[in-house]
């Protein structure tokens, strides 16, 4: 199976209302499969679900210890950083390269990360109030992707919650609120709404979509802003997918 299908899997055993074993029994994976991918997935989240038939015990790339304890330094001086958010900055700041994935090996080595509890989540069939037309509630959300010998690119996306539309986007050199700004006010422009009949505006808890400068902003549009709830990315998954 891809990677994106052992997280589909994985996905769909978090969220089903059954047991674990009930869930397996019907999708027909052998669970101590299942737990071979979910154990990878916890240790090195979406990479780790890639097949690896070979594995160096050691790289040419591998980084030098003197960066290792800078890593694990800024941790402890920077805790209110994600992995993703703390090798944006040792790249923006510190004037060397290191993954996302990198950080997060590293630091859970240290036990600085602790194993995420096994969670069962059960959605909805639908939502409460689903949408009946265009623009009454639209999407937003942040992708990432490497780039070789460069770092990474942030794509901020504004998707049309009825029609599945994508109004706007921008490749982003981060993932800052005047990023999402620019990206929304792309889209009320490219949907030409009068000021007096603006859409509600879906996100996650990124620190962007928190942050007091984009509250403000969207006060300002008279735009309502609703976030989904912590570790439920299903509430927005027209936008995920």
């Amino acid at each position: 199976m891809t990677q994106s299908e052992k997280m589909e899997i994985i996905t769909l055993v978090e969220q089903s209302p059954l047991s674990v074993k009930a869930t397996l029994r019907e999708l027909g994976i052998n669970r101590s499969t299942f737990y071979e991918w979910y154990k990878r997935y916890l240790n090195d989240g979406f990479d780790g679900l890639a097949d690896q038939p070979y594995r160096r015990t050691s790289a040419w790339n591998q980084l030098p210890s003197v960066e290792k304890s800078r890593i694990v330094e800024l941790a402890f001086e920077r805790p209110d950083l994600s992995c993703r958010e703390l090798a944006c900055h040792i790249v923006d700041n510190e004037g060397w390269f290191v993954s996302e994935s990198t950080v997060y090996r590293l630091l859970k080595s240290r036990g600085l990360i602790t194993t995420p509890a096994y969670r069962l989540m059960e959605a909805a069939d639908q939502f409460y109030n689903p949408t009946t037309a265009p623009n009454q509630l639209w999407q937003t959300d942040f992708t990432y992707f490497k780039i070789k010998n460069w770092g990474w690119y942030y794509l901020s996306t504004v998707l049309d919650d009825y029609s599945r539309y994508i109004l706007a986007w921008e490749l982003c050199p981060g993932m800052q609120a005047t990023d999402v700004e620019r990206t929304v006010q792309a889209a009320l422009k490219a949907s030409s709404l009068p000021a007096d009949q603006r859409p509600r505006i879906l996100s996650d808890n990124g620190s962007a979509y928190v942050s007091r400068y984009l509250k403000e902003y969207l006060k300002g549009e008279s735009i309502e802003h609703i976030r989904s709830a912590p570790f439920h990315p299903m509430t927005q998954g027209k936008i995920e997918r």
